[in-house]
């Protein structure tokens, strides 16, 4: 199969919609916590795994493209879109820069939230397990690895209730 750039423009477009879709999954994410929904967070959370696999495939879809494309110029496989761009019609090139550095973009506008939700999920994580161990302060052990990471670990396998009367 011969690879234009058309199908590489293609395949950054598809790139770019999916890293969209994840900025956006992300974005509902941190609404749903700033809510208190867990629901929702949950919810959202498998769906950012659905579309970061999806990502991944698209993403191997494009490098294939590329890779095959540097093939067909005598290039070495392993050479970059941009350093590709002087093989494409002069037309062309500014499209491609264009879709390269939005995609650029878009991936450190996701990683950026990515590690805000993150950061987030940790500290409400912390709150509840804080708010467990004083509710119930015996049922939790604090230990210590090698490195020093605080674990907090509960003997019981869950909290049971019991009615009397």
């Amino acid at each position: 199969m011969t690879i234009t750039w058309q199908f590489i423009a293609e395949c950054l477009r598809h790139e770019l919609a999916d890293y969209g879709g994840l900025l956006h999954l992300f974005e509902h994410q941190q609404r749903s916590l700033f809510e208190r929904d867990p629901q929702a967070v949950m919810t959202v959370g498998a769906t950012i795994e659905g579309q970061a696999r999806s990502i991944a495939v698209c993403r191997l879809r494009r490098e294939q493209a590329v890779a095959d494309f540097a093939e067909q110029n005598q290039r070495p496989r392993n050479s970059t879109l941009r350093a590709l761009l002087p093989l494409i019609e002069a037309d062309a090139r500014p499209l491609l820069e264009a879709l390269i550095d939005e995609v650029n973009s878009l991936l450190h506008r996701v990683r950026r939230v990515s590690r805000h939700n993150h950061t987030l999920l940790t500290k409400a994580i912390d709150v509840h397990q804080e708010v467990l161990q004083q509710l119930r302060p015996n049922a939790f052990t604090k230990t210590y690895s090698p490195a020093g990471m605080v674990s907090v670990t509960s003997p019981e396998s869950a909290s049971t209730l019991v009615a009397t009367g």
